[in-house]
């Protein structure tokens, strides 16, 4: 799976929990930041 098609089925996931970027990144112990590269396709390693 490529970074885009990664961010947008993480994305995707997220809004149809209600979930913002922030509770996601709580839920994963990670940062929002991270959370939002994802999506966007910059990175996710």
């Amino acid at each position: 799976m490529d970074s885009q098609k990664f961010g947008t089925f993480i994305s995707e996931l997220r809004k149809e929990r209600g979930w913002t970027q922030l509770e996601l990144a709580q839920k994963l112990n990670v940062t929002d930041k991270a959370v939002s590269k994802w999506e966007r396709g910059v990175s996710h390693s």
